[in-house]
């Protein structure tokens, strides 16, 4: 982008949209937004669960709907450590609400909540891996 001298970059197919934005300034990040993967098949291994994670996957299988990831990265629940955080317990959400961001390649990609609700709980910590598919956030 510097060699082109371009700014902004954005590609959009059926299943996948992704914008590029390069800024000048000390704090400058690419982000991929309304990132939609394509359908792909269950690995052929089994997934590995943490002992940690025995606990939250019991409050997983509660009632209520959940906003998951849409890729393998490492989720932030704020845009800076300095900033308050996208989504917080019982904070109203709607389809194009900003949730947290997953970082992913070393690119911050910011994930919408894609259905509305009220969060009734928060999964994961900030700083933790996430994977494809992982509930983040359960919706009331």
């Amino acid at each position: 982008m510097k060699k082109s001298d371009l700014s902004e970059f954005a590609v959009e197919e059926e299943n996948f949209k992704l914008k590029i934005k390069r800024e000048t300034g000390k704090e400058a990040q690419s982000q991929i937004l309304n990132y939609a993967p394509p359908v792909q098949a269950a690995p052929a291994a089994a997934p590995v669960i943490l002992a940690s994670s025995l606990e939250s996957t019991a409050k997983e299988d509660d009632a209520g709907t959940f906003i998951t990831s849409p890729m393998v990265g490492t989720f932030y629940g704020s845009p800076s450590p300095e900033n308050p955080a996208y989504a917080k317990n019982g904070d109203k959400v709607s389809t194009d609400t900003i949730v947290c961001i997953i970082e992913a390649m070393k690119i911050m990609n910011e994930i919408q909540a894609e259905q509305s609700g009220t969060i009734a709980e928060i999964l994961v910590e900030d700083g933790q891996p996430v994977e494809y598919g992982q509930r983040l956030f359960r919706l009331s």
